[in-house]
């Protein structure tokens, strides 16, 4: 059996690839700065689907948030990550993947002292099915409407990730949270 170690992409400032970390060793109160993505995920009625992370998770336990985030392994295109990670933790294959923020960048620090620091693509896609969750990754789900997503963002943004919170002021364009418009066809 060969090495299983989940790795992460470390990054230097500009963005540029520097080194490889095992995952495990990387999110703590001095995290380097590293690749990861997010996915938005639809169902056909055009609701967006919520998770809850599990309580076992290092960065934001039992916190609401997208439908999923990742680390792509070293050399592996991030498409096939948000992939295979939607398999991984969703049981969900994805249609119609699309990039719609290409630079999103983070950093936030949990209550614990956990400091998130990513260069982190997001995504959407259209979920074939339903989410069947990975206990070790989600402890609930929800599909919500996306204006119900933006106001509860409006209202509570604490109970959400950062990360989303963030993510969704960028797709609206208009600082606004996420709403229909964002899951319109690019504009070419």
């Amino acid at each position: 059996m060969g090495d299983v170690t989940e790795r992460v992409v470390l990054l230097d400032e500009q963005g540029d690839p520097c080194g490889v970390a095992p995952k495990a060793t990387v999110h703590h109160a001095e995290t380097a700065l590293h690749l990861a993505f997010s996915c938005h995920v639809r169902d056909e009625s055009g609701r967006l689907l919520l998770t809850r992370r599990a309580l076992t998770k290092s960065t934001w336990p039992g916190t609401w948030t997208n439908a999923f985030c990742g680390h792509p392994q070293p050399f592996e295109p991030i498409p096939s990550a948000v992939e295979r990670r939607a398999v991984q933790e969703l049981g969900l294959e994805l249609r119609d993947l699309r990039l719609v923020l290409p630079d999103f960048r983070y950093r936030a620090v949990d209550a614990s002292g956990v400091v998130e620091n990513e260069i982190c693509p997001v995504y959407t896609a259209i979920a074939v099915g339903e989410p069947v969750l990975d206990p070790d990754e989600a402890m609930d789900a929800q599909w919500v409407r996306p204006e119900d997503l933006a106001a509860a963002l409006t209202a509570a943004p604490w109970a959400f990730s950062p990360w989303l919170v963030l993510q969704a002021r960028e797709m609206s364009g208009d600082g606004a949270g996420i709403t229909a418009a964002a899951w319109k066809e690019p504009a070419r």
